[in-house]
Protein backbone atom coordinates (compact mmCIF):
# COMPACT_ATOMS: atom_id res chain seq x y z
CA UNK A 1 0.00 0.00 0.00
CA UNK A 2 2.40 2.61 1.01
CA UNK A 3 4.81 2.10 -1.86
CA UNK A 4 2.14 3.58 -4.55
CA UNK A 5 2.73 6.61 -2.28
CA UNK A 6 6.31 6.31 -2.73
CA UNK A 7 7.24 5.74 1.10
CA UNK A 8 6.73 9.52 1.56
CA UNK A 9 5.80 9.72 5.57
CA UNK A 10 4.51 12.79 6.77
CA UNK A 11 5.89 15.05 9.57
CA UNK A 12 2.48 16.85 10.23
CA UNK A 13 2.95 14.60 13.40
CA UNK A 14 6.34 15.56 14.63
CA UNK A 15 5.35 19.00 13.90
CA UNK A 16 2.50 18.80 16.19
CA UNK A 17 4.32 17.55 18.91
CA UNK A 18 7.14 20.01 18.77
CA UNK A 19 4.29 22.47 18.71
CA UNK A 20 2.75 20.96 21.57
CA UNK A 21 4.96 19.74 23.78
CA UNK A 22 4.28 21.68 27.09
CA UNK A 23 0.64 19.77 26.88
CA UNK A 24 1.89 16.11 26.01
CA UNK A 25 1.36 13.64 23.34
CA UNK A 26 -1.06 13.50 20.58
CA UNK A 27 -3.36 10.55 19.69
CA UNK A 28 -6.32 12.42 17.83
CA UNK A 29 -8.17 15.50 17.78
CA UNK A 30 -11.38 16.44 16.31
CA UNK A 31 -10.81 16.40 12.82
CA UNK A 32 -11.69 19.81 11.97
CA UNK A 33 -8.70 21.48 13.89
CA UNK A 34 -5.28 22.30 12.05
CA UNK A 35 -3.03 21.28 12.97
CA UNK A 36 -0.73 24.01 13.82
CA UNK A 37 -3.40 24.38 16.58
CA UNK A 38 -2.91 22.79 20.06
CA UNK A 39 -4.47 18.96 20.25
CA UNK A 40 -5.05 17.63 23.73
CA UNK A 41 -5.89 14.06 24.80
CA UNK A 42 -8.03 13.00 27.18
CA UNK A 43 -11.74 13.79 27.86
CA UNK A 44 -13.12 16.87 26.77
CA UNK A 45 -15.26 18.87 28.66
CA UNK A 46 -17.17 20.99 26.27
CA UNK A 47 -18.96 20.75 22.92
CA UNK A 48 -19.71 23.90 21.50
CA UNK A 49 -22.18 24.15 18.81
CA UNK A 50 -22.81 26.80 15.91
CA UNK A 51 -26.58 26.76 15.36
CA UNK A 52 -29.21 28.31 13.04
CA UNK A 53 -31.90 30.58 14.28
CA UNK A 54 -35.34 29.85 13.26
CA UNK A 55 -38.24 32.58 13.16
CA UNK A 56 -40.42 32.08 16.13
CA UNK A 57 -37.89 29.98 18.08
CA UNK A 58 -36.72 31.37 21.19
CA UNK A 59 -34.64 34.45 20.18
CA UNK A 60 -34.57 33.56 16.71
CA UNK A 61 -30.97 34.39 16.02
CA UNK A 62 -28.07 31.97 15.47
CA UNK A 63 -25.47 31.41 17.97
CA UNK A 64 -23.26 29.58 19.80
CA UNK A 65 -24.40 27.10 22.33
CA UNK A 66 -22.06 25.13 25.16
CA UNK A 67 -22.82 21.30 26.07
CA UNK A 68 -21.37 19.60 29.14
CA UNK A 69 -19.41 16.96 28.11
CA UNK A 70 -17.70 15.77 30.66
CA UNK A 71 -19.14 13.09 32.57
CA UNK A 72 -17.97 13.51 36.18
CA UNK A 73 -20.05 16.74 35.68
CA UNK A 74 -23.16 17.32 37.39
CA UNK A 75 -24.43 19.27 34.36
CA UNK A 76 -23.21 16.30 31.77
CA UNK A 77 -25.32 16.26 28.43
CA UNK A 78 -26.98 19.81 29.24
CA UNK A 79 -27.05 23.09 27.72
CA UNK A 80 -24.62 25.64 29.92
CA UNK A 81 -24.42 28.75 27.44
CA UNK A 82 -25.74 30.21 24.62
CA UNK A 83 -24.15 33.43 22.99
CA UNK A 84 -26.68 35.07 20.18
CA UNK A 85 -25.51 36.82 17.20
CA UNK A 86 -27.81 39.39 16.22
CA UNK A 87 -29.98 37.73 13.36
CA UNK A 88 -30.01 34.82 11.05
CA UNK A 89 -27.15 34.23 9.10
CA UNK A 90 -26.74 31.21 7.67
CA UNK A 91 -24.47 29.72 10.82
CA UNK A 92 -22.80 27.04 8.76
CA UNK A 93 -18.62 26.51 9.57
CA UNK A 94 -16.48 27.36 12.52
CA UNK A 95 -12.80 26.66 13.47
CA UNK A 96 -10.19 27.81 16.28
CA UNK A 97 -7.35 29.74 16.05
CA UNK A 98 -3.97 28.55 15.94
CA UNK A 99 -3.56 29.57 19.77
CA UNK A 100 -7.02 28.32 20.34
CA UNK A 101 -8.05 30.54 22.32
CA UNK A 102 -10.79 32.23 19.71
CA UNK A 103 -13.47 30.04 17.31
CA UNK A 104 -14.14 32.14 14.40
CA UNK A 105 -17.77 31.38 12.75
CA UNK A 106 -19.48 32.39 9.79
CA UNK A 107 -22.75 33.13 8.11
CA UNK A 108 -23.01 32.28 4.42
CA UNK A 109 -25.88 34.39 3.53
CA UNK A 110 -24.96 37.71 5.63
CA UNK A 111 -21.07 37.30 5.04
CA UNK A 112 -20.62 38.07 8.55
CA UNK A 113 -17.63 36.33 10.41
CA UNK A 114 -18.21 36.08 14.29
CA UNK A 115 -14.89 35.64 16.54
CA UNK A 116 -15.58 34.01 19.99
CA UNK A 117 -13.48 34.04 22.94
CA UNK A 118 -13.25 30.54 23.94
CA UNK A 119 -10.43 30.83 26.65
CA UNK A 120 -11.70 33.30 29.30
CA UNK A 121 -14.23 31.26 30.40
CA UNK A 122 -14.84 28.02 28.37
CA UNK A 123 -18.17 26.98 29.88
CA UNK A 124 -19.45 30.32 28.52
CA UNK A 125 -18.38 31.86 25.82
CA UNK A 126 -18.29 35.66 25.02
CA UNK A 127 -18.87 37.16 21.18
CA UNK A 128 -15.04 38.88 20.75
CA UNK A 129 -15.82 40.64 17.23
CA UNK A 130 -17.64 41.04 14.76
CA UNK A 131 -16.31 40.87 10.85
CA UNK A 132 -19.09 42.83 8.59
CA UNK A 133 -17.15 43.88 5.66
CA UNK A 134 -16.02 40.59 4.00
CA UNK A 135 -17.47 40.39 0.54
CA UNK A 136 -16.23 44.48 0.26
CA UNK A 137 -12.46 44.04 1.37
CA UNK A 138 -12.26 40.65 -0.04
CA UNK A 139 -12.99 41.64 -3.92
CA UNK A 140 -16.68 40.55 -3.92
CA UNK A 141 -15.96 37.14 -2.27
CA UNK A 142 -19.43 35.41 -1.16
CA UNK A 143 -20.28 32.73 2.35
CA UNK A 144 -16.98 32.38 4.47
CA UNK A 145 -16.90 28.37 4.96
CA UNK A 146 -14.11 27.06 5.96
CA UNK A 147 -11.74 28.41 9.26
CA UNK A 148 -8.37 26.75 9.08
CA UNK A 149 -5.73 28.11 10.96
CA UNK A 150 -2.14 29.30 10.06
CA UNK A 151 0.51 30.24 12.38
CA UNK A 152 -0.83 34.48 13.19
CA UNK A 153 -3.41 33.91 10.44
CA UNK A 154 -6.86 32.42 9.63
CA UNK A 155 -7.14 31.01 6.29
CA UNK A 156 -11.24 30.95 5.02
CA UNK A 157 -12.59 29.44 2.34
CA UNK A 158 -15.70 30.34 0.31
CA UNK A 159 -18.64 29.24 -1.69
CA UNK A 160 -19.47 31.96 -3.89
CA UNK A 161 -19.31 35.75 -5.13
CA UNK A 162 -21.39 38.70 -5.32
CA UNK A 163 -21.12 39.34 -9.08
CA UNK A 164 -23.34 36.44 -10.06
CA UNK A 165 -23.49 34.19 -6.48
CA UNK A 166 -22.64 31.00 -8.70
CA UNK A 167 -19.61 28.58 -7.40
CA UNK A 168 -16.99 30.87 -8.52
CA UNK A 169 -15.00 32.26 -5.61
CA UNK A 170 -11.60 32.61 -3.34
CA UNK A 171 -10.12 32.03 0.06
CA UNK A 172 -9.59 34.85 2.11
CA UNK A 173 -6.95 35.28 4.60
CA UNK A 174 -7.25 37.39 7.75
CA UNK A 175 -4.97 38.52 11.04
CA UNK A 176 -5.16 36.79 14.01
CA UNK A 177 -6.25 39.88 14.65
CA UNK A 178 -9.43 40.02 12.61
CA UNK A 179 -7.80 42.26 9.78
CA UNK A 180 -7.87 41.54 6.30
CA UNK A 181 -4.84 40.25 4.21
CA UNK A 182 -5.20 38.97 1.08
CA UNK A 183 -7.70 36.97 -1.91
CA UNK A 184 -6.65 34.22 -3.42
CA UNK A 185 -8.91 33.15 -6.30
CA UNK A 186 -9.50 29.64 -7.30
CA UNK A 187 -7.84 28.29 -10.51
CA UNK A 188 -10.21 28.84 -13.56
CA UNK A 189 -10.15 27.77 -17.53
CA UNK A 190 -9.86 31.58 -18.28
CA UNK A 191 -6.75 32.09 -15.58
CA UNK A 192 -5.51 28.81 -14.68
CA UNK A 193 -2.65 31.27 -12.34
CA UNK A 194 -0.09 29.12 -13.49
CA UNK A 195 -1.92 25.70 -12.52
CA UNK A 196 -1.73 22.46 -14.66
CA UNK A 197 -5.04 21.32 -15.45
CA UNK A 198 -4.88 17.59 -15.78
CA UNK A 199 -8.79 17.03 -16.65
CA UNK A 200 -11.35 18.57 -17.52
CA UNK A 201 -12.43 21.19 -15.24
CA UNK A 202 -10.89 24.54 -13.61
CA UNK A 203 -14.22 25.94 -12.62
CA UNK A 204 -13.09 28.03 -9.87
CA UNK A 205 -15.30 26.45 -7.33
CA UNK A 206 -14.66 25.95 -4.06
CA UNK A 207 -15.82 24.79 -0.25
CA UNK A 208 -13.14 23.47 2.41
CA UNK A 209 -9.33 23.42 2.44
CA UNK A 210 -6.77 21.62 4.56
CA UNK A 211 -2.84 21.82 4.90
CA UNK A 212 -0.46 19.02 4.07
CA UNK A 213 2.77 21.18 6.67
CA UNK A 214 5.42 19.05 5.74
CA UNK A 215 4.79 19.19 2.06
CA UNK A 216 4.11 22.91 1.77
CA UNK A 217 0.70 21.85 0.67
CA UNK A 218 -2.46 22.90 1.24
CA UNK A 219 -5.80 20.96 -0.33
CA UNK A 220 -9.13 22.91 -1.60
CA UNK A 221 -11.92 21.27 -2.96
CA UNK A 222 -15.48 22.27 -4.69
CA UNK A 223 -19.38 23.16 -3.76
CA UNK A 224 -21.51 25.02 -5.11
CA UNK A 225 -22.33 29.13 -5.11
CA UNK A 226 -25.11 30.88 -3.27
CA UNK A 227 -27.98 30.82 -5.76
CA UNK A 228 -28.07 27.18 -5.28
CA UNK A 229 -27.49 26.99 -1.22
CA UNK A 230 -29.52 29.15 -0.67
CA UNK A 231 -32.23 27.39 -2.73
CA UNK A 232 -35.16 25.17 -1.13
CA UNK A 233 -33.60 21.66 -1.83
CA UNK A 234 -36.63 19.94 -3.15
CA UNK A 235 -36.71 22.48 -5.69
CA UNK A 236 -32.97 22.38 -6.64
CA UNK A 237 -32.74 18.99 -7.17
CA UNK A 238 -35.82 19.27 -9.61
CA UNK A 239 -33.88 22.44 -11.64
CA UNK A 240 -31.84 21.05 -14.48
CA UNK A 241 -29.73 24.40 -14.68
CA UNK A 242 -29.10 24.27 -11.26
CA UNK A 243 -28.04 21.02 -10.94
CA UNK A 244 -25.20 21.84 -13.48
CA UNK A 245 -24.05 24.09 -11.26
CA UNK A 246 -21.85 21.93 -8.65
CA UNK A 247 -18.21 21.50 -8.71
CA UNK A 248 -16.17 18.97 -9.74
CA UNK A 249 -13.03 19.84 -8.57
CA UNK A 250 -10.22 19.40 -6.43
CA UNK A 251 -6.67 21.27 -6.42
CA UNK A 252 -3.28 21.57 -4.44
CA UNK A 253 -1.73 24.52 -3.90
CA UNK A 254 1.67 25.60 -2.87
CA UNK A 255 0.95 26.43 1.07
CA UNK A 256 4.33 29.22 1.64
CA UNK A 257 3.39 31.02 -1.90
CA UNK A 258 -0.95 30.56 -2.09
CA UNK A 259 -0.26 29.68 -5.49
CA UNK A 260 -2.19 26.69 -7.39
CA UNK A 261 -0.34 24.03 -8.57
CA UNK A 262 -2.88 21.22 -10.25
CA UNK A 263 -6.23 20.90 -10.89
CA UNK A 264 -8.30 17.73 -10.63
CA UNK A 265 -11.51 16.49 -11.44
CA UNK A 266 -13.17 15.14 -8.46
CA UNK A 267 -16.92 14.73 -10.40
CA UNK A 268 -19.63 15.40 -8.31
CA UNK A 269 -19.37 18.17 -5.46
CA UNK A 270 -16.34 17.52 -3.49
CA UNK A 271 -17.13 18.38 0.11
CA UNK A 272 -15.18 18.04 2.99
CA UNK A 273 -11.39 17.07 3.26
CA UNK A 274 -9.72 15.26 6.15
CA UNK A 275 -5.82 14.33 5.96
CA UNK A 276 -4.17 11.64 7.25
CA UNK A 277 -2.46 12.25 10.55
CA UNK A 278 0.40 10.35 10.14
CA UNK A 279 1.52 10.31 6.03
CA UNK A 280 0.95 12.40 3.40
CA UNK A 281 -2.70 12.17 1.87
CA UNK A 282 -5.90 13.35 2.26
CA UNK A 283 -9.95 12.00 1.60
CA UNK A 284 -12.92 13.97 0.26
CA UNK A 285 -16.22 12.77 -0.41
CA UNK A 286 -18.48 13.64 -3.32
CA UNK A 287 -22.25 14.65 -2.43
CA UNK A 288 -23.50 13.65 -5.77
CA UNK A 289 -21.54 10.77 -7.23
CA UNK A 290 -22.06 9.62 -3.58
CA UNK A 291 -17.81 8.42 -3.86
CA UNK A 292 -14.74 8.47 -1.40
CA UNK A 293 -11.31 10.00 -3.31
CA UNK A 294 -7.91 10.08 -2.32
CA UNK A 295 -5.71 12.96 -2.77
CA UNK A 296 -2.31 11.48 -3.01
CA UNK A 297 1.24 12.21 -4.24
CA UNK A 298 2.33 9.28 -6.81
CA UNK A 299 6.02 8.81 -7.51
CA UNK A 300 5.35 8.58 -11.47
CA UNK A 301 2.16 11.47 -11.78
CA UNK A 302 3.11 13.68 -8.67
CA UNK A 303 -0.17 14.88 -6.88
CA UNK A 304 -3.13 13.32 -8.40
CA UNK A 305 -6.54 12.64 -7.11
CA UNK A 306 -8.68 8.85 -7.37
CA UNK A 307 -11.67 7.11 -6.42
CA UNK A 308 -11.52 4.55 -4.04
CA UNK A 309 -14.56 3.43 -2.60
CA UNK A 310 -18.35 3.88 -2.98
CA UNK A 311 -20.68 5.14 -0.29
CA UNK A 312 -23.90 4.68 -1.70
CA UNK A 313 -25.94 4.78 -4.61
CA UNK A 314 -26.19 8.04 -5.94
CA UNK A 315 -29.60 7.34 -7.51
CA UNK A 316 -31.08 7.26 -4.26
CA UNK A 317 -29.56 10.55 -3.31
CA UNK A 318 -27.60 9.28 -0.13
CA UNK A 319 -26.30 12.56 0.15
CA UNK A 320 -22.87 12.50 2.00
CA UNK A 321 -21.94 15.01 3.75
CA UNK A 322 -19.50 15.40 6.98
CA UNK A 323 -16.80 13.02 7.52
CA UNK A 324 -14.27 12.20 10.01
CA UNK A 325 -10.84 10.24 10.19
CA UNK A 326 -9.58 8.37 13.17
CA UNK A 327 -6.52 9.36 14.70
CA UNK A 328 -4.52 6.34 13.51
CA UNK A 329 -6.12 7.04 9.74
CA UNK A 330 -7.56 3.51 9.66
CA UNK A 331 -11.20 4.75 9.80
CA UNK A 332 -13.49 6.91 8.41
CA UNK A 333 -17.34 7.60 9.59
CA UNK A 334 -18.90 9.14 6.66
CA UNK A 335 -22.54 10.63 7.50
CA UNK A 336 -25.14 10.10 5.04
CA UNK A 337 -27.62 13.56 5.67
CA UNK A 338 -31.12 11.97 3.61
CA UNK A 339 -30.63 8.52 5.21
CA UNK A 340 -29.58 9.72 8.59
CA UNK A 341 -26.87 7.42 8.85
CA UNK A 342 -23.23 7.03 9.90
CA UNK A 343 -20.99 4.83 7.88
CA UNK A 344 -17.74 3.67 9.11
CA UNK A 345 -15.25 2.48 6.29
CA UNK A 346 -11.69 1.10 6.49
CA UNK A 347 -9.10 2.69 4.87
CA UNK A 348 -6.27 1.25 6.43
CA UNK A 349 -5.30 0.76 2.60
CA UNK A 350 -6.22 4.06 1.15
CA UNK A 351 -6.54 2.95 -2.09
CA UNK A 352 -9.28 1.02 -0.90
CA UNK A 353 -11.86 1.90 1.08
CA UNK A 354 -14.11 -1.00 2.69
CA UNK A 355 -17.61 -0.48 4.15
CA UNK A 356 -17.59 -2.03 7.93
CA UNK A 357 -21.08 -1.25 9.12
CA UNK A 358 -23.67 1.52 9.07
CA UNK A 359 -25.27 3.11 11.88
CA UNK A 360 -28.62 5.13 11.67
CA UNK A 361 -28.39 8.32 13.54
CA UNK A 362 -31.87 9.73 12.98
CA UNK A 363 -33.70 10.97 10.09
CA UNK A 364 -31.04 13.21 9.13
CA UNK A 365 -27.72 13.90 9.96
CA UNK A 366 -24.70 15.95 8.94
CA UNK A 367 -21.87 17.12 10.75
CA UNK A 368 -19.18 14.09 12.95
CA UNK A 369 -16.78 14.93 15.24
CA UNK A 370 -14.59 12.00 17.06
CA UNK A 371 -13.46 12.66 20.41
CA UNK A 372 -9.33 12.79 21.22
CA UNK A 373 -9.46 9.58 21.93
CA UNK A 374 -11.97 8.12 19.83
CA UNK A 375 -13.67 6.80 22.08
CA UNK A 376 -16.59 9.37 21.64
CA UNK A 377 -18.84 10.36 18.67
CA UNK A 378 -20.51 13.38 18.15
CA UNK A 379 -23.51 13.79 15.80
CA UNK A 380 -25.76 17.36 14.82
CA UNK A 381 -28.90 17.39 11.97
CA UNK A 382 -28.71 20.65 10.22
CA UNK A 383 -27.34 20.83 6.87
CA UNK A 384 -29.03 24.27 5.51
CA UNK A 385 -31.78 25.82 6.61
CA UNK A 386 -33.47 25.38 3.07
CA UNK A 387 -31.99 22.07 2.47
CA UNK A 388 -33.26 20.51 5.76
CA UNK A 389 -35.61 18.09 5.91
CA UNK A 390 -39.42 18.96 6.78
CA UNK A 391 -42.04 17.87 9.45
CA UNK A 392 -41.47 15.25 11.32
CA UNK A 393 -38.48 14.73 9.64
CA UNK A 394 -36.57 17.46 10.89
CA UNK A 395 -35.02 16.65 13.93
CA UNK A 396 -32.51 19.25 14.98
CA UNK A 397 -30.27 17.78 17.69
CA UNK A 398 -26.60 17.19 19.27
CA UNK A 399 -26.16 13.01 19.57
CA UNK A 400 -23.35 12.18 21.59
CA UNK A 401 -21.96 8.19 21.10
CA UNK A 402 -19.63 5.76 22.85
CA UNK A 403 -17.29 3.78 20.36
CA UNK A 404 -16.11 0.70 21.95
CA UNK A 405 -14.48 -0.63 18.68
CA UNK A 406 -17.56 -2.65 17.04
CA UNK A 407 -20.88 -0.59 18.08
CA UNK A 408 -22.00 3.20 18.91
CA UNK A 409 -24.39 2.98 22.09
CA UNK A 410 -25.87 6.58 22.85
CA UNK A 411 -24.63 8.36 25.59
CA UNK A 412 -26.98 12.00 25.57
CA UNK A 413 -29.02 14.12 23.38
CA UNK A 414 -29.76 17.38 23.40
CA UNK A 415 -32.99 18.18 21.56
CA UNK A 416 -32.59 21.92 20.05
CA UNK A 417 -36.10 22.42 18.97
CA UNK A 418 -37.44 21.53 22.54
CA UNK A 419 -34.34 23.31 24.04
CA UNK A 420 -35.63 26.56 21.54
CA UNK A 421 -32.01 26.38 20.12
CA UNK A 422 -32.82 26.27 16.44
CA UNK A 423 -31.05 23.96 14.36
CA UNK A 424 -27.92 22.09 15.36
CA UNK A 425 -24.49 22.63 13.22
CA UNK A 426 -20.97 22.58 13.22
CA UNK A 427 -19.35 20.79 16.47
CA UNK A 428 -16.12 21.70 18.18
CA UNK A 429 -14.99 20.24 21.15
CA UNK A 430 -12.86 21.95 24.09
CA UNK A 431 -11.25 21.56 27.55
CA UNK A 432 -10.10 23.55 30.63
CA UNK A 433 -6.95 22.42 30.83
CA UNK A 434 -5.81 23.80 27.15
CA UNK A 435 -6.21 27.23 29.30
CA UNK A 436 -4.16 26.12 32.09
CA UNK A 437 -1.16 24.68 30.00
CA UNK A 438 2.24 26.74 29.20
CA UNK A 439 1.84 26.90 26.15
CA UNK A 440 -1.36 28.76 26.10
CA UNK A 441 -0.04 30.99 28.82
CA UNK A 442 2.65 31.88 26.54
CA UNK A 443 0.82 32.51 23.15
CA UNK A 444 -0.01 35.68 21.63
CA UNK A 445 -2.57 36.95 19.52
CA UNK A 446 -0.73 37.07 16.82
CA UNK A 447 0.14 33.58 17.51
CA UNK A 448 3.13 31.34 17.24
CA UNK A 449 5.60 32.50 13.93
CA UNK A 450 9.24 31.29 13.76
CA UNK A 451 9.85 27.84 12.14
CA UNK A 452 6.30 27.32 11.55
CA UNK A 453 6.22 30.52 9.38
CA UNK A 454 8.73 28.96 6.66
CA UNK A 455 5.35 27.37 5.57
CA UNK A 456 2.63 29.52 6.38
CA UNK A 457 3.90 32.82 4.41
CA UNK A 458 3.66 34.63 7.94
CA UNK A 459 7.40 35.76 7.77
Amino acid sequence: MFQRLSGWVSAAGVTSALVLGAVGSVSADETCVSPYSPKIVGQEDYVYVWTLGVEGMGDEQDKLVSIDANPDSPTYGKVLHSVSVGGRNEAHHSGYSDDRRYLWAGGLDTNKIFIFDVHTDPAKPSLFKVIDDFVAVSGGVVGPHSFYALPGRMMISALSNNADHGGRTALVEYSNEGDYVATHWMPTDDDLQGAEKTGQFADGYGYDVRFLPAKNLMVTSSFTGWSNYMMDFGKMLNDPEAMKRFGNTAAVWDLHARKPLKVFDVPGAPLEIRCAWGSNYCFTTTALTSKIWLIYEDKDQGWTAKEVGTIGDPSKVPLPVAFSISADDRFLWVNTFMDGSTRLFDVSDPFDAKLVDTFKIGSQVNMVSQSWDGERLYFTSSLLANWDKKGEDDQQFLKMYHWDGKQLSEGFTVDFYKEKLGRAHLITLNSRALYASKIAESSTPSGRVGALAAVSGTD
